[in-house]
């Protein structure tokens, strides 16, 4: 069925297999955008229509998952990892774990960043639902993490479609993919850990101040 919707790829098939990579059943991205992508190169799809669809099917995807760690819980959803259907769809208890404490390490941002990040990526919004968080901001930043990783999909077949034979995109798709993933993590992790930084220093700054005004006194 899988490869069925892969070979006839259209906004409906996007939206679709998109929503089903943001739960929990293992389709990649990268095999779905870029190669509609690179069909809207040769005119047969609209480019930010592909994009479009794409982020609204990981939206709802997203939410699925939102949901389900809010109301099913993380003792039962811990349990399903290690279950036999949960091993089919490639799931396991380091990986929500992963995802969990990637999420408590970074907070809200971790939707939008975690969106970037391969293991993260589908699991995200998970560890979001137990914590409860805020969901039109949570809608916001998944809309977001996704919208940015599906242009830079789209971008890339689209970009291939200008000397790569069709017979050769998967090929390319992966190799390139997998320099743009690299390129991704070292960004994400350069920007997280500025982040840090800066934090760091405002909160030795206000300290300093605090300071400073109890000794004036």
């Amino acid at each position: 069925m899988l490869e069925a919707l892969l070979e006839n790829l259209n906004y409906g098939t996007i939206f679709f297999l998109m929503l089903l990579e943001s739960t929990i059943v293992p389709v990649p991205s990268e095999l779905v955008v870029a190669p509609a992508a690179y069909h809207a190169a040769a005119g047969s799809l609209s480019f930010w229509l592909v994009v479009l669809m794409a982020t609204a099917g990981a939206c709802v995807g997203a939410s699925i998952n939102y949901l389900a760690g809010k109301y099913v819980g993380r003792v039962a959803i811990y349990r399903f990892a290690e279950s036999r259907l949960g091993r089919m769809c490639l799931l396991s208890e380091s990986k929500i774990r992963k995802s969990e404490q990637y999420f408590n390490d970074h907070g809200m941002a971790a939707t939008i960043t975690g969106r970037l990040i391969p293991g993260i990526r589908h699991l995200i919004s998970i560890p979001a639902g137990m914590a409860v968080m805020n969901y039109p901001r949570f809608l916001l930043y998944t809309a977001i993490g996704a919208g940015t990783w599906h242009t830079i999909l789209a971008s890339l077949g689209y970009y291939l479609h200008s000397f790569v034979p069709e017979s050769e995109l998967s090929a390319k798709v992966e190799e390139y993919g997998h320099m743009i993933t690299i390129g991704i993590v070292i960004v994400v992790a350069a920007a997280l850990a500025a982040a840090i930084a800066v934090t760091v220093v405002r909160r030795r700054s206000k300290h300093s101040a605090a300071q400073d005004s109890v000794n004036g006194n």
